[in-house]
């Protein structure tokens, strides 16, 4: 019977697939630069395998990390919980929105832009009808 790995193998795996993803990096290029096959990069990422300390040490390098990024938040008790930000990581289009924000230099546009964006969302979201203020009575 194989092991499967713990908790925080995969939080840890979570992690590792969210700052390559940030980076735009494929498994196989992570894989490459670690001497591993991006099959061995998904069982990482998926908790399926364990990342030994040397390993970890050298994807902290190649991704530009520190290890304790790696374990950050990490309660042991939640570690199964969702990463908020891995939430949309998978949308291929937020990637690249977000790729395409970090581009603008200038203040005005990003907040230009985060303005657009917010009124869309805004636009398109459920609108829920307005609380009633309950009505003053007159006492007569």
């Amino acid at each position: 019977m194989a092991k499967r790995g713990t908790d925080v193998d995969d939080y840890v795996g979570r992690r590792v697939r969210q700052r390559r993803l940030e980076l735009g990096q494929s498994q196989t290029e992570l894989g490459n630069a670690l001497g591993v096959t991006f099959q061995q990069v998904q069982k990482y990422e998926n908790g399926a395998n364990r990342v030994s300390s040397g390993r970890l040490y050298a994807m902290a390098r190649h991704l530009g990390v520190t290890l304790d990024y790696f374990v950050e938040g990490l309660e042991l008790s939640a570690a199964r919980q969702p990463i908020p930000e891995l939430l949309f990581k998978n949308d291929k289009q937020v990637i690249a929105l977000v790729r395409s924000f970090i581009q603008i230099s200038d203040d005005g546009t990003r907040s230009a832009a985060v303005g657009l964006v917010s009124a869309i969302a805004k636009a398109e979201a459920p609108q829920t009808k307005p609380r009633k203020k309950p009505s003053a009575r007159r006492k007569s």
